[in-house]
């Protein structure tokens, strides 16, 4: 079962665009979306079932350029 995860990002001023196109090019998430606030973009994504959270995130959204602070909201299945 995967783990279904909500990521923000907050972009360096300028940056936003060249951060969206490169998440797209990475084929990871299942959403993206700009938002207003004190993050500029989020993304929906689900992490492979025996996958890291943390480890998953860093080694394949967090090294992009550009990319300021990120904030990960995990969800369970309450219902």
């Amino acid at each position: 079962m995967t783990t279904c995860v909500f990521v923000q990002l907050r972009c360096k001023p300028g940056t936003t665009y060249k951060v969206a196109e490169e998440v797209v090019l990475r084929e990871i998430h299942s959403e993206l979306y700009s938002t207003s606030g004190d993050f500029d973009l989020m993304l929906k994504l689900y992490i492979p079932e025996g996958q890291d959270v943390g480890k998953y995130i860093n080694d394949h959204l967090l090294d992009i350029g550009g990319i300021e602070r990120s904030r990960t909201t995990l969800t369970f299945k309450a219902f």
